[in-house]
């Protein structure tokens, strides 16, 4: 008897055809949905008859919850190497191997820089004009070449950041608590003797850190209201790492020129939400991996995933 597959929030309809499914399709019955499930009830109705699920990034927890309400789940895979929204400890006690893939870091950087460059030459606005025969040119863009660009976050993702942010003439300033001047110096970065300093003197500031304890809520009203009122804050990493009530206040108040946000607390975005309708968020639906090189890794490496989890030799396993 076949096993059966879940691939949940299929939200693009693609993740059948971006891999050879059919290597596996005489022991596995693999099944997408597009739709996401907005409750936990709703979901285990779906898939509690599945033994394998697939899921992509964070869209659907695996909480404890979800997880006892699932007997038969013998197999979770998660596009990526990491994944907080899964309780591995849970998934560990109920015998259920968590498997990840790989992720590539170019995807996010790409994006980073499109909501970059975006605000600061306000090209949505300016796009928007010229289609609805509005003022042609109602704006001034600010400059990268010659300004500040501050990463909190000097990993993979900072780095490129940093090098492409050279490229553009920028000052390039990073900080986290663990980066040091060794590290920064050898990527022509400047390394900010704190926090304080990155935020006081950065034109643009760009967020590239792991969400955990001592990142979640690294910035807050007394970080945001350092910023120059003429900075813009971009977060393509965790919601969480900015206090969000603190970020709209701020973006209410004109205490930054603007944000861009590709991460959200609530995913999807609520209808009424304030990112939703402040003039200066340029805000994406959680585009930063979405590409069809990362898709295309994602599930070619589910789909080995499950082949070796099928054969008895497990493969990237995370708990």
């Amino acid at each position: 008897m076949k096993m059966r597959c879940a691939v949940l929030d299929d939200y693009q309809h693609v993740a059948l055809n971006m891999a050879d499914w059919a290597i596996i399709s005489d022991r596995v019955e693999v099944q997408s949905f597009t739709n996401h499930f907005e409750r936990e009830d709703q979901l285990i109705e779906a898939i509690c008859d599945f033994d394998i699920v697939v899921i992509m990034r964070e869209r659907t927890p695996f909480t404890a919850s979800l997880m006892d309400q699932l007997p038969k789940l013998k197999l979770l895979i998660t596009s990526g190497m990491r994944n907080a929204s899964i309780d591995l400890t849970v998934a560990t006690k109920q015998g259920v191997i968590v498997c990840g893939t790989a992720s590539m870091s170019e995807p996010p950087t790409e994006l980073t820089w499109a909501l970059l460059l975006n605000l600061a030459r306000q090209i949505t606005k300016e796009n928007k004009e010229l289609r609805n025969n509005g003022p042609w040119q109602s704006t001034v863009g600010a400059d990268l070449y010659g300004k500040r660009l501050g990463i909190l976050g000097l990993g993979k993702i900072g780095i490129r950041m940093a090098v492409i942010a050279q490229a553009f003439g920028m000052e390039v300033i990073a900080w986290s608590q663990n980066l040091t001047k060794e590290q920064a110096d050898k990527y022509g970065v400047q390394l900010a003797t704190s926090k304080e300093e990155l935020l006081e003197t950065s034109d643009f500031v760009s967020i590239h850190l792991v969400l955990s304890d001592r990142t979640r809520g690294l910035i807050g009203t007394n970080e945001l209201k350092l910023m120059k009122n003429s900075a813009y804050l971009i977060n393509t990493s965790r919601a969480a790492i900015v206090d969000q009530e603190a970020l709209i206040e701020a973006l209410r108040e004109n205490w930054i020129a603007g944000a861009g946000i590709d991460v959200f607390d609530m995913e999807p975005l609520p209808a009424n939400h304030p990112y939703r309708t402040l003039q200066n968020v340029l805000a994406t639906p959680h585009l930063g991996y979405v590409s069809e090189g990362n898709y295309s890794t994602y599930f070619r490496e589910a789909v080995e995933d499950i082949q070796a989890f099928l054969d008895g030799k497990v493969i990237r396993q995370l708990n």
